[in-house]
């Protein structure tokens, strides 16, 4: 870890869904802090609420209760093109099915979040291209995501989620796509990121293995957190 400052902070968040007639919780008052530099895991079953509260840190959605603050903003008081700038300068995301545009070359998927962002595009490909190096991928850069494997195109999202060079790096389920073998190879690859660069990663998991790989474990249940524990030396890549 870099530095004992909190780059987020979350304060009893809460978050209820409606099923019908039904208000579901998803989130019953969660509380958490991630400091900079730090790699943690939050740690659940499926419906335990984890990856909502993820979608709620990224932006993605509004909590019914709660604070939020990434970097000493509170991302609740934000208007809505202040969030999308938030989200494209601070923020990096990695889903479980990459969301790589299907007709874009790995190149050009990586590109586009600082073609959005104004960077000129001589810039932006020889930016890109250093990150799809830094990934392992720099004789793949011309292929599409159909001619990739789904690691492949794991190692594509990241470096997408990293061109911006957030502060932040938030993954859902990296690895729920992949194989075994090629999903502890992503978590190798991200946490080789979070040491080098010194970004915050937070990951949603099911996976205890891939969960004991952090600094720290946030367990959820139930929409509630039942323990943040750090994770044992041993387990880490």
């Amino acid at each position: 870890m870099i530095s004992m400052k909190a780059l987020l902070e979350a304060h009893d968040i809460k978050k209820a869904y409606r099923m019908g007639k039904l208000l579901v919780p998803a989130l019953r008052g969660v509380s958490f802090e991630a400091k900079e530099g730090e790699f943690l895991t939050i740690f659940g079953p499926s419906g335990s609420g984890k990856s909502t509260l993820l979608h709620l840190i990224g932006g993605l959605d509004r909590p019914d209760e709660g604070e939020i603050i990434i970097d000493g903003f509170n991302i609740l008081e934000m208007s809505g093109d202040k969030l999308a700038e938030l989200r494209l300068t601070k923020i990096g995301f990695v889903f479980q099915f990459f969301n790589l545009l299907p007709r874009l070359t790995a190149l050009r998927n990586v590109e586009l979040p600082l073609t959005i962002a104004g960077v000129p595009e001589k810039e932006a490909m020889e930016r890109a291209k250093e990150m799809l190096t830094l990934v392992g991928l720099e004789t793949r850069m011309n292929h599409k995501p159909t001619e990739l494997s789904g690691g492949e195109q794991q190692r594509v999202a990241i470096a997408r989620a990293l061109i911006n060079n957030p502060k932040i790096v938030l993954a859902d389920e990296p690895t729920g796509n992949l194989d075994t073998k090629t999903g502890w190879e992503i978590v190798q690859l991200m946490k080789k990121l979070n040491e080098e660069k010194g970004q915050t990663f937070i990951v949603v998991t099911h996976d205890p293995q891939i969960a004991e790989t952090a600094d720290h474990i946030i367990h959820i249940k139930d929409g509630l957190i039942e323990a943040i524990k750090e994770a044992p030396r041993g387990n880490k890549p």
